[in-house]
């Protein structure tokens, strides 16, 4: 994107990137929604973490370095570009990023390790999906089935084929309503306060997936 935005932008899942790796431009948060960071391996692309509400992205921007990695919209999302004013603002962004890349590390460690429906279920859970719903909760299942990523994205997220995914979210999600016709899309809910880094407020953490 261009380095002379001012304010926030909207990118929508599937659209271009926010950047690519070798680009060098500003410094990102993502304000809602969530971002994939991923490097090239040959002709396709490996995941490297999930930026989520909160979290800073294109940190290389503070080195005056160009990125390492491509971020992409893995939802619909709002990123605003965050500006630097001067030497101590620079230096407390990189701690924050500092810290940001341990838990998102972790994160990534989870959706890796483990049999495939706990690693699906960890990426919902950081999507902001609520845990223990109602089986008979049709209407909520199609809801959620509409606004997640599709389902080969969450297959690379999780590192498992997409058949097994697909199995995996039968399990983990509210089963289908029966109706005919489209499903409508809807955000995802709001993610609680405590699946964020330290830095990130309750309004942010609530406005999540918004």
């Amino acid at each position: 994107m261009s380095t002379a935005l001012q304010g926030p932008v909207r990118l929508l899942a599937g659209q271009d990137n926010v950047f690519r790796a070798g680009e060098c431009g500003l410094l990102w948060r993502v304000v809602s929604g969530t971002v994939r960071l991923d490097r090239a391996a040959g002709t396709a692309r490996l995941p490297v973490w999930l930026g989520l509400p909160g979290d800073l992205i294109g940190v290389e921007a503070l080195c005056d370095q160009p990125y390492q990695f491509t971020a992409s919209p893995f939802t619909d999302c709002v990123l605003a570009p965050v500006p630097v004013a001067g030497e101590f603002e620079r230096q407390a962004l990189l701690r924050q990023a500092l810290f940001q890349q341990q838990l998102r590390s972790h994160d990534m460690a989870t959706l890796r390790t483990g049999s495939v429906a706990s690693r699906l279920a960890c990426l919902l859970r950081l999507l902001g999906v609520p845990q223990g719903l109602h089986a008979d909760a049709r209407l909520c299942g199609d809801t959620l089935r509409s606004a997640l990523p599709a389902l080969r994205e969450l297959a690379q997220m999780v590192d498992a084929k997409s058949e097994t995914v697909c199995r995996a979210l039968a399990q983990l999600l509210p089963p289908r309503s029966r109706r005919s016709g489209p499903a409508r899309v809807h955000p995802v809910p709001a993610m609680p306060a405590r699946a964020f880094a330290p830095w990130v407020g309750q309004p942010v953490a609530m406005g999540a997936m918004a």
